[in-house]
């Protein structure tokens, strides 16, 4: 499997760099498919005793652990069933209140079309700074909306998945008198989904790049990439989205004498 056909670079394919990279083990699927749960369980333990700094922490390492996991069923990498990878992808949706299937159906078309305009995901890395950051509350409900005019077969889940939102709002306000756990978490997820047009598109791209080398960026450092579980190597992921999020890291490095040769610069960071 090569890279985008426009990149003008000689690339290796993924043989060449090493078929292990393609590999997964228990340990990586069960730590990605459990991550997750763990975030949101902790959030309501935390709120259930008070301590809420701690719970709206759990609430922002939630949202690092989604975007890997889904990364990884979106492209069906981690070596499940299919029935399981796409139950598995609205469980992980919904524990954010959005929708796995919406989000696989924009990404895979953001993956074939990007930087062209019949890419709903990459919309925001057309827009100017300030406009991306209002497009924040949103931005899901448009790739919600596009994935049922444009993929009648995932309708089911699509439905599934906006039904759960729905749910879980009407019960967090009837709990509300009780218990503000529920409302609180469902604020700070969909907050959260708020960043996503800037922080997952608008800041990773750039399509005025010459190519799918100088499209997309990848940041390299010990700390951060670390911190957000390797997806600050974007241009990576890009060029070889067969490769699971565990394996960036060593992708980046085999791939850096190229991407060197090619002129690709690296944002430094921590």
């Amino acid at each position: 499997m090569r890279a985008s056909p426009d990149v003008t670079a000689d690339l290796p394919t993924v043989a060449e760099l090493g078929l292990d990279l393609l590999k997964t083990t228990p340990y990586h699927i069960s730590i990605s498919l459990s991550r997750p749960f763990i975030c949101a369980g902790l959030y309501f333990i935390f709120a259930a005793r008070g301590w809420w700094p701690a719970a709206v922490l759990c609430v922002m390492f939630l949202f690092i652990a989604i975007v890997a996991s889904a990364h990884d069923l979106v492209h069906d990498v981690l070596g499940l069933p299919r029935w399981l990878n796409e139950v598995m992808l609205a469980l992980i949706g919904m524990l954010v209140l959005e929708s796995g299937h919406a989000y696989k159906v924009t990404h895979l078309q953001h993956h074939r079309n990007f930087p062209h305009e019949d890419d709903p995901e990459g919309d925001p890395a057309r827009m100017s700074l300030w406009r991306a950051i209002l497009e924040g509350p949103v931005f899901l409900f448009r790739l919600w909306w596009w994935s049922w005019q444009q993929r009648p077969k995932a309708r089911g889940w699509l439905l599934l998945e906006g039904g759960w939102f729905l749910g879980v709002a009407l019960l967090a306000l009837t709990l509300w008198p009780q218990s503000p756990a529920l409302l609180v978490y469902g604020g700070l997820v969909l907050a959260g989904s708020w960043i996503y047009p800037l922080s997952t598109v608008h800041l990773p791209h750039n399509i005025h790049g010459e190519n799918a080398l100088f499209q997309t960026y990848t940041l390299r450092g010990r700390f951060i990439p670390r911190l957000f579980l390797e997806l600050t190597y974007h241009l990576e992921h890009h060029l070889y989205p067969a490769v699971p999020s565990h394996n960036y890291a060593e992708l980046s490095r085999r791939l850096e004498p190229y991407l060197e040769r090619a002129g690709v610069e690296p944002v430094k960071v921590w």
